[in-house]
């Protein structure tokens, strides 16, 4: 496995991605997973709204973008999978170079800029999964939507989604869409959330509807999204996305490195997000992400107010081991 993960590092970021995902789901197929990754939670699981967790940490939106890998994403022990970002038409996404990694660090850098294979394409594979735990999906819109097309887009895959997920995650923090941090304002967000809140009562959709934060926005902005999540009734918040701050990442090479930091790095930025919602409202459900690497920063997000965890550059450079580490 060590030299599995060191030939994988020998390709291009998003190569070995798709390498590695795919290689995962060989081994699934060939039912090897329990034999090279044995681990079973023992624990007690978590409850919230109907749902049953079997344990508090899953795997973040973006890495299984279309619903691909959901059962051997599944069979690996998380207690939730996020798929997504998906939008209502495919898209190709930012031009590439669009990752870059920076393993001494436990750092990614990416500017993906929401590529994925549209959200009838993810439907599809949603309906032939065998995988029966929780499943979230993360909502986002197309890059060339702006204002009421813009709204429309995420009301559309809501519409399309909604019969399949075990909740719905609403992506408006991502810094690699041109204006989708806009929604953090409130002439923006308030439409946005009035239209999911009408759409959620005319599809009867009962289980919970998450929003997705930006790290690098100020308390005042932050506090009138909390007030508005508990005006329509949404249910809790994923904290956080990327950050477009990169002070603390070392880097001296010849790429332009716009776009989302994730990873080691994230983490301090990540934790005061979420201590400061957790301050505005203890009540409310809160997911943590971000620079979640060890058993020491995974507890980090729930003494901050996490109910669960999430993490996904760990995963990349740590792999399936990881689960067992932050969970024993």
């Amino acid at each position: 496995m060590k030299l599995a993960f060191f030939l994988l590092r020998l390709l291009s970021p998003e190569t070995s991605h798709y390498v590695a995902l795919n290689a995962l789901n060989l081994f699934y197929k060939l039912n090897l997973i329990n034999f090279f990754y044995p681990y079973k939670y023992s624990g007690k699981p978590f409850e919230f709204k109907g749902l049953t967790f079997q344990n508090r940490l899953g795997i973040a939106a973006g890495l299984d973008k279309n619903g691909d890998f959901i059962d051997p994403l599944g069979a690996l022990g998380f207690g939730f999978i996020e798929i997504g970002t998906i939008t209502p038409l495919a898209q190709s996404g930012n031009p590439k170079p669009r990752i870059f990694r920076f393993s001494d660090q436990g750092a990614i850098v990416n500017r993906l800029g929401f590529n994925n294979k549209g959200v009838d394409y993810l439907v599809k594979k949603v309906k032939n999964r065998t995988y029966k735990g929780i499943l979230g999906i993360n909502i986002g819109a197309n890059k060339c939507s702006d204002g009421q097309k813009r709204i429309d887009d995420y009301i559309e895959c809501f519409s399309k989604v909604c019969q399949y997920a075990d909740y719905i995650s609403v992506n408006i923090s991502s810094p690699n869409t041109p204006n989708l941090r806009s929604l953090h304002l409130e002439e923006n967000f308030l439409p946005l959330f009035e239209a999911l809140s009408l759409a959620r009562k005319e599809k009867e959709y009962t289980k919970p509807i998450f929003i997705k934060l930006s790290p690098d926005e100020d308390k005042k902005i932050i506090s009138a999204i909390i007030d508005a999540i508990k005006e329509f009734e949404f249910d809790g918040i994923i904290t956080s996305n990327t950050t477009i701050e990169k002070d603390n990442l070392r880097y001296s090479g010849p790429h332009n490195l716009d776009g989302g930091l994730s990873g080691k790095p994230l983490l301090s930025k990540s934790n005061e997000l979420l201590k400061i919602t957790h301050e505005f409202d203890p009540n409310l459900l809160k997911i943590g992400v971000g620079g979640v690497d060890s058993k020491e920063s995974f507890n980090s997000k729930l003494d901050f107010g996490a109910s669960l965890v999430q993490i996904y550059t760990s995963f990349v450079y740590q792999g399936p081991e990881i689960v067992k580490r932050l969970l024993s």
